[in-house]
């Protein structure tokens, strides 16, 4: 029997599904025909997955959010200029505690549009704009379909990476895995709001499993390749500090400008959730789309950019919870 005092150190089942499928990955990798079958139900699973966003996204939520269009700008800057700019000028520093294979990571993080369910929940526990966090989470996802593969290609190619360049395959790959999904999800919206509406939990555990699939198949393959023998020890350290000191730049930059600029306690709250964080949920999967192949050097930044930002904006939240209503 576990202890409530105890249970408070479990993973959450996101967490603990991912760390089942990282030690999977490790002991019982798959691969030959196994692995080309997991291959082709992670891809079934992206598509499925972008096709879901464009049912669940309403699209009167982005016009309304539209209409905060100071907040929304602030949140797009922050998301697809600061944080690419932050890790290109800090690539010196960077690369010295990662080395220039997880840079490449970190690189593609930076690229990667806002989560969606994490930011409106911190945002809602903190005393945020909540309508203004579900607009912004939903346009990030929506203009990081389109930008995110643009901003891979500038700055892989600017900075020396191999196999990012968007060319007419991955624009093709793109296509049919994100952008057609996505856009027929939003045809048939009228018919299957609703549906989706009632079976939440269902679509929320679809993501789950679709990132859950992407982080097995990745470490199976990086298992078969033996790449865990060549990873340094002092560089998976050095990803962990790298993620911790640029989420707090970006936050304070993010901060300090909301109070340049005016913006009030809710409305900082929100931008600051919105703006600082990056979507696993599409970043896992928009790799393979783009790259052609999961890259354990671009996951493995993302994974642990992700666990970082999910726990300095819990204790954020936490600590502007206490002061709601002050």
């Amino acid at each position: 029997m576990v202890t409530s005092h105890a249970r408070r150190f479990l993973p959450d089942v996101f967490t603990g599904g991912i760390i089942l499928s990282i030690l999977l990955g490790l002991f019982l990798p798959c691969s030959g025909s196994v692995g080309t079958l997991f291959a082709w139900i992670t891809e079934i699973a992206i598509v499925l997955l972008f096709f879901l966003y464009g049912v669940k996204l309403s699209r009167q939520s982005v016009i309304d959010g539209i209409l905060h269009w100071r907040l929304q700008l602030l949140v797009l800057l922050s998301t697809f200029a600061l944080f690419p700019v932050m890790v290109c000028l800090s690539r010196p520093l960077l690369e010295q505690l990662v080395g220039p294979a997880l840079f490449a990571g970190l690189l593609y993080v930076a690229c990667l549009p806002s989560t969606v369910q994490s930011s409106i929940a911190f945002t809602s526990i903190a005393g945020g704009n909540i309508p203004a966090a579900v607009c912004s989470a939903s346009i990030s996802s929506i203009v990081g379909v389109f930008v995110t593969p643009l901003l891979v290609g500038i700055l892989f190619s600017t900075n020396g990476g191999n196999g990012a360049l968007v060319g007419l395959n991955a624009v093709l790959t793109i296509s049919y895995q994100i952008l057609l999904p996505f856009v027929l999800g939003q045809f048939t919206q009228r018919w299957l709001a609703s549906w989706a509406s009632r079976h939440r939990s269902l679509i929320n555990n679809n993501d789950r499993l679709t990132i859950w699939l992407v982080v097995y198949t990745s470490f199976s393959s990086a298992t078969v390749q033996n790449y865990w023998q060549r990873l340094d020890l002092r560089h998976l350290l050095g990803l962990i500090a790298a993620s911790l000191i640029l989420l707090a730049v970006i936050q304070s930059l993010i901060w300090i400008t909301c109070r340049i600029l005016h913006f009030g306690r809710a409305d900082s709250i929100t931008i600051l959730f919105c703006g600082s964080k990056k979507s696993l949920a599409v970043g896992a999967p928009m790799m393979l789309a783009i790259f052609g192949y999961a890259d354990n050097n671009l996951l493995l930044p993302l994974m642990v950019f992700h666990q970082v930002q999910l726990m300095v904006c819990a204790r954020l939240a936490a600590r502007w919870h206490k002061h709601i209503g002050e």
